[in-house]
């Protein structure tokens, strides 16, 4: 498949449609293949009194789809040490090997399935970084079936971070500007430098939405989906997001502030087999724990199917192979990362392409919802 004029053409309406129908205040496009960018869009206002335009240079927080240049990190760190999927966490992270968490290995840990959603600790404050990951050490695994996922929203970079150090000696923000971010030019942070928190959109609460499974258990005090959500504690709000403290801040697993094209140049490289301008940054075997599932099933936390590769999520697929949904377009190698409130951001190995969406008007709910999926279908030519 051709990033032709006319998908081109199809993207570009699909865009202009999310503001007719007022689902956008800002929000921008990013399109790549064969290492160019072949689309690229924004429109709309910075700030929810629409007085600050949103320009080609305007970031914005990306909340959970900072979770795949995140997983990124653990893998390029752990193909530096020689180590595999297989590898236990508590062979290089010994105090981690507490409460029968010994065997538990890395591919569990990202693909959701180490059993560690949410923090029995209830203290633990977000900005803790030393005392989450203490309570993570201490901490028995929520379910012991390996073969069973549930996803976690915050514990998740808490881990990613601790592993990298471990592993690398170094922070995972850092990892990340040093390895990724600095050698290949990507307006693209983990904890955003002072100089450029002026050119942040701001982040706008999503507005009501249906209810379903997820809402449902959100609801519910004690349960899972709850927890997993509010451990560790803080930002209990998107508007906690848009201080300049926690812009700064470094949430590995939702605080990534950045541009679609950043994005989206990020997730070329990986579909181009992980080489940029002439540097390998992945050999052939890591790229592939990236497009190879791990896991499928009904989530303990999203309360809905969901698939993931190491670190990556994937579309699921029926007993026959074929995809059951197709958010991240037609390839069943696809694999990428959603963000709360409708971001979204991929690799297509299969047709060389990465794409990235932001926005900062949230939706409800848990997956990116139609303004996501019709630039998709738009790119792809879906039904």
């Amino acid at each position: 498949m051709t990033v032709e004029a006319g998908r081109t053409g199809r993207l570009r309406a699909a865009f202009e449609r999310n503001f007719q129908t007022g689902a956008e205040v800002g929000a921008a496009l990013s399109v790549w293949q064969d290492g160019r960018e072949v689309f690229s869009a924004c429109k709309g206002w910075k700030d929810a009194a629409r007085s600050e335009p949103w320009t080609p240079e305007t970031l914005v927080l990306i909340w959970s789809a900072t979770k795949g240049f995140t997983s990124a990190c653990v893998l390029h760190a752990l193909e530096r040490e020689g180590l595999e999927l297989t590898t236990r966490v508590g062979d290089f992270w010994p105090e981690f090997a507490q409460n029968g968490k010994e065997r538990i290995t890395v591919g569990e840990v990202v693909s959701h399935r180490a059993g560690l959603t949410a923090l029995a600790h209830k203290t633990a404050g977000i900005l803790d970084h030393d005392l989450v990951v203490r309570a993570i050490e201490e901490q028995a695994s929520l379910w012991e079936n390996r073969a069973e996922h549930g996803y976690g929203p915050r514990t998740y970079g808490f881990i990613a971070d601790e592993m990298v150090r471990r592993l690398a000696g170094t922070p995972l923000d850092k990892y990340w500007r040093d390895n990724f971010g600095e050698p290949m030019g990507l307006d693209l942070w983990i904890g955003l430098p002072a100089g450029q928190h002026p050119r942040v959109a701001q982040m706008l609460a999503p507005r009501a939405g249906a209810e379903d499974d997820f809402s449902r258990a959100m609801s519910v005090p004690g349960s899972l989906t709850r927890e997993a959500f509010s451990t560790p504690a803080g930002v209990a709000a998107p508007s906690a997001m848009n201080t300049p403290a926690m812009r700064a801040a470094s949430f590995p697993s939702f605080g990534g502030i950045g541009s679609a094209s950043a994005l989206a140049k990020f997730y070329a490289m990986l579909a181009l087999g992980g080489e940029w301008e002439g540097r390998c940054y992945f050999s052939l075997k890591a790229r592939n724990w990236m497009s190879e599932p791990l896991t499928q099933g009904l989530d303990k936390t999203l309360c809905t199917e969901t698939a993931f590769s190491a670190g990556f999520m994937m579309d699921p697929v029926d007993f026959a192979g074929n995809k059951r949904r197709h958010l991240l377009g037609p390839s069943l190698s696809a694999f990428g990362h959603p963000g709360a409130g409708g971001s979204l951001a991929f690799a297509d190995p299969e047709n060389r392409i990465g794409f990235a969406y932001v926005m900062n008007q949230m939706e409800a709910g848990v997956l990116p919802k139609s303004r996501a999926f019709g630039l998709v279908q738009a790119l792809y030519d879906l039904p």
